[in-house]
């Protein structure tokens, strides 16, 4: 029995003894590590590994610290290509790898001096090139965290949850004092929490902040726009105007209000009734009904399909409305019957509808029963 069993270990022995070369492992290992040009690690690129014989590709990538290595590449001339989000930062080409380990470091500052002398760039010229780079490089770092944090603010907001996005939009204010978007972002916030604050001062202290947010953003986009201005800016500049004149309302601040409805009518023509719509609610809202009509009025002709403001104009004229000492008939304002039928007819369901109808019956003027209704066809005699 125990010879048969030194056979069997005998035979498996001179078997492995007489595998064919093809199964032996012959392959390499390569290993570096990646710097920009300020020296410091570039983390998360991609070294793309083309062996030039036979086209074989490696994909690699590395690490926190800038290093990667990779066991089994196949020895051969090589190709290899540093990139990172898709833009080639430097390349390699024929780099041999063999049996032992291959180390290849890349160091951006060192190829651009190489590059730079090749091409005859001084070394003054390629110090200002490489400033530029690292402002560019800071500026990507920069925008890239204040997108999370704009993105983690919006989030928030959507939620209702206020108090996380003003601080997170205050940080980011913090790290760039500079954009426009972050400061009427944290007006947003401050306007949107006032009115869930039950302490009245802390009330008022956030709507003043809203106004201060805001005009901070109506300074910054005004500069960028003086050194070129985007087709959006107008628009952008409008919203900022729009929510400013609110912010104000509430700080009672009514005529700093209507001028800022006002110079958003004139950023963004096209959105210039609804600016006008808002302007105659603040100024309704402050008693000042003949004002409000006459904005209403400019939102109807920016916009002769604006039905709420044809509304609104028709409840401020209600008001207006006397009755005869002697009948007790009740005398309509000049416009109430005209401007809340034109509601009907713009808005014969709308949620205002109902409203309008009671309104006429109290003035004694006869509502089209029409409106919203197909004219039935003429029958045939």
């Amino acid at each position: 029995m125990k010879q048969r069993l030194l056979m069997v270990v005998l035979v498996v022995a001179v078997a492995a003894l007489c595998m064919p070369p093809g199964f032996a492992q012959a392959t390499g290992t390569v290993k570096g590590v990646c710097k920009d040009a300020q020296g410091n690690p570039i983390a998360g690129a991609n070294l793309e590994w083309t062996n030039t014989d036979n086209g074989r590709k490696y994909n690699l990538k590395t690490n926190k610290k800038g290093e990667y290595f990779s066991l089994g590449i196949e020895p051969g001339k090589y190709k290899i290509i540093l990139s990172q989000d898709g833009k080639q930062l430097d390349m390699v080409n024929g780099f041999p790898v063999g049996l032992d380990e291959a180390n290849l470091d890349f160091d951006l500052k060192k190829s651009m001096s190489e590059a730079a002398a090749q091409k005859g760039i001084s070394p003054e010229q390629l110090k200002a090139m490489q400033e530029q780079q690292a402002k560019a490089a800071k500026e990507t770092d920069t925008v890239k965290s204040l997108n999370e944090k704009l993105s983690i603010a919006n989030q928030a907001m959507q939620g209702g949850d206020f108090e996380t996005a003003i601080t997170t939009l205050t940080q980011a204010t913090q790290t760039d004092p500079t954009r426009d978007l972050l400061w009427a972002r944290l007006g947003d916030a401050y306007l949107s929490s006032a009115p869930k604050q039950t302490d009245s001062a802390e009330k008022a202290k956030r709507y003043g902040e809203a106004v201060s947010d805001y005009t901070k953003a109506i300074d910054l986009k005004k500069k960028t726009m003086e050194a070129g201005a985007k087709p959006d800016d107008p628009k952008i500049l409008a919203a900022y105007y729009n929510n400013l004149g609110q912010a104000e309302a509430r700080t009672g601040q009514l005529e700093e209000s209507v001028k800022s409805y006002d110079l958003a009518a004139q950023q963004n023509p096209p959105g210039a009734a609804q600016y006008y719509y808002n302007q105659g609610a603040v100024l309704t809202n402050s008693g000042k009904v003949d004002e409000a009509n006459a904005a209403f009025d400019k939102a109807i002709a920016a916009d002769p399909t604006k039905a709420d403001a044809y509304y609104q104009k028709g409840v401020n004229l209600i008001n207006k409305a006397t009755t005869d000492p002697k009948t007790g008939k009740v005398i309509p304002a000049p416009g109430t019957e005209e401007a809340l039928n034109k509601y009907l007819e713009l808005q014969p369901n709308g949620q205002f509808a109902d409203g309008a109808k009671s309104m006429l019956q109290y003035i004694g003027s006869s509502i089209e029963t029409s409106y919203g209704s197909k004219k039935k066809a003429p029958t045939k005699k």
